[in-house]
């Protein structure tokens, strides 16, 4: 048993209705993924995190969840998922599968009963008032909603709801919510998952404390015991967008979250990625407190959502915007850029790559968002978050090889014009080219794999004395790693100022700089604009 699978893992997020459509309706569904699980496992991943594929009217992208123990049969069906999760085993990958509780959807049997009869079982599972209070937080959506609060004429009271207005929030301070929340977890762990999502966490915990975050945080102690016992090797990954000093509440003494989603870091990398100088994301690091020794950080470039900029200074944020979305249309909810992270980096496999580099040389669990591997782009023309929820691009056949549906019938258009239309970019075409984006990031993917030192071990940054280069240190068992990316588009030589380091063995690069591999710690060494070098270390034990 491997309890601690998760800090050496590289997880793979597909958007179910995006991926792959197996029964060409239009939608992609589970059987689609199950196709394609050995492209997942090959391209070095070995967790699967599944947008959520239950039931639902899908106008949140499934995360306004109908009915949390049934597939939609848009995707399937439950045997689709139990084979799922079969073929996954077999193949030595995870399988994460959101967990929604911060809210349901409106169309759910308790909201529908609850708004009914405020005598119902149901109304205590959700927020009711008679009349809003005067200071609560303000809509998740700014410019899209008005209020966290709307009126239902049925119930004749209003109900709260951070998010959309058809996705009320749970009262999950309630008892009954609880309840229902276990038989959730039990069907799932049941059938084989290896971990849950928590989605909007931050938000679903202060709920859980009536407003009171401190007194919320009991219910993340709950959910982690309720696995424990069952499923030891089960993990909760949260989804949680507060200040880094507050991590250490998320994660407890390792009694609460296994994982958590950093969104500092995410926002760090790009204001480094924007200025080109690493310095940003070194702080970001410094602020984020140690994790206990069975919980980790987990770190991505781009998600299902916008990219997040808020808690950056105006200055920052503007800096960010104009190197990588200047453009209006790619601006979205007064906080953050719609677009998919090849397109920001001006198509530029170099720059790309570099990114990537910088990405698995974090401390913590990499996620790559399907399709940035090769280089999608977004699609303006859809709503909101949509612009980055388009068709995987398999081949240039029919609809990009997403599904031989007509194209009407299509849950989304595949990219059909400009630089990364599915004709130019596409799986098939990446598979056959050995320098494409696809290549170099599974080259990364299976070498950080091996890299026990980054999910066990200790990291230290080491100063360069330049501003452009990231360098992270990492130790474990005697075991010693070194990866250094070069954030900006200008050559540098770089000399290591560690006196017990001898020696340095090349175990990745943009390109091969040295035939032996082999290079002493006195050598003066290059790293390419935008390159990479990943070295072990020989070094001297005192």
């Amino acid at each position: 048993m491997n309890s601690d699978w998760y800090k050496n893992a590289i997880i793979y997020q597909v958007d179910t209705a995006y991926f792959f459509d197996a029964n060409n309706d239009g939608i992609g569904d589970i059987s689609g993924i199950l196709k394609h699980l050995d492209y997942i496992r090959g391209l070095g991943a070995n967790a699967l995190w599944l947008t959520p594929f239950y039931l639902t009217p899908f106008r949140d992208d499934g995360y306004d969840v109908k009915d949390h123990l049934t597939v939609d049969p848009r995707f399937g069906d439950i045997a689709d998922m139990v084979m799922l999760l079969e073929q996954a085993e077999e193949m030595g990958l995870r399988v994460i599968i959101e967990l929604i509780l911060q809210h349901t959807s409106s169309e759910h049997r308790w909201f529908q009963e609850a708004r009914k009869d405020r005598h119902s079982p149901y109304r205590d599972y959700y927020i009711w008032a008679d009349e809003p209070p005067e200071n609560d937080d303000p809509p998740m959506f700014p410019g899209v909603e008005e209020s966290v609060w709307s009126w239902d004429e049925t119930a004749q009271q209003y109900y709260r709801h951070m998010f959309y207005h058809d996705e009320p929030d749970l009262n999950l301070a309630c008892p009954a919510v609880i309840n229902e929340i276990e038989r959730v977890i039990l069907y799932w762990l049941r059938l084989g998952v290896s971990g849950f999502r928590l989605d909007a966490a931050s938000h679903l915990i202060k709920q859980a404390g009536k407003g009171d975050v401190k007194k919320g945080l009991g219910l993340l102690n709950h959910l982690r015991n309720f696995v424990a016992v069952r499923h030891p090797e089960t993990i909760l990954l949260g989804e949680v967008d507060v200040p880094p000093q507050q991590y250490s509440d998320y994660f407890g003494d390792n009694d609460r979250l296994h994982m958590l989603l950093s969104f500092s870091l995410n926002k760090a990398m790009f204001l480094s990625f924007a200025h080109k100088d690493a310095r940003p994301l070194v702080k970001a690091l410094d602020d984020i407190p140690t994790p206990p020794a069975r919980a980790c950080l987990a770190n991505w470039l781009r998600n299902h959502d916008e990219l997040d900029l808020a808690g950056l200074s105006p200055a920052e944020r503007r800096d960010v915007i104009k190197e990588f979305g200047p453009e209006q249309d790619t601006h979205i909810y007064q906080r953050g850029l719609r677009r998919r992270l090849a397109s920001m980096f001006e198509n530029d496999t170099a720059k790309i790559a570099m990114a990537y580099s910088v990405l698995f040389s974090l401390p913590g669990t990499p996620v790559i968002r399907y399709g940035d591997e090769i280089g999608m782009s977004e699609n303006l023309s859809l709503n909101e978050r949509n612009a980055v929820r388009t068709p995987m691009q398999w081949d240039t056949t029919r609809n990009a090889g997403f599904s031989q549906a007509e194209r009407d019938k299509l849950i989304a258009p595949v990219m059909v014009r400009g630089p990364n239309r599915y004709r130019l970019v596409n799986v098939s075409k990446s598979q056959i080219q050995n320098h494409s984006l696809l290549h170099l990031v599974s080259n990364m993917a299976r070498t950080r794999l091996g890299c026990k030192e980054i999910g066990s071990g200790t990291h230290k940054i080491i100063d360069m004395k330049m501003p452009s280069l990231f360098a992270i240190r990492y130790d474990y068992d005697g075991d010693a790693l070194l990866m250094i990316t070069n954030l900006s588009d200008k050559k540098v030589q770089v000399e290591l100022n560690e006196p017990e380091i001898m020696m340095l063995t090349e175990l990745l690069a943009d390109e091969e700089y040295a035939k032996s591999g082999l290079l002493k710690a006195t050598d003066r060494f290059p790293v390419n604009g935008y390159g990479y070098r990943w070295f072990t270390l020989k070094y001297t034990r005192e």
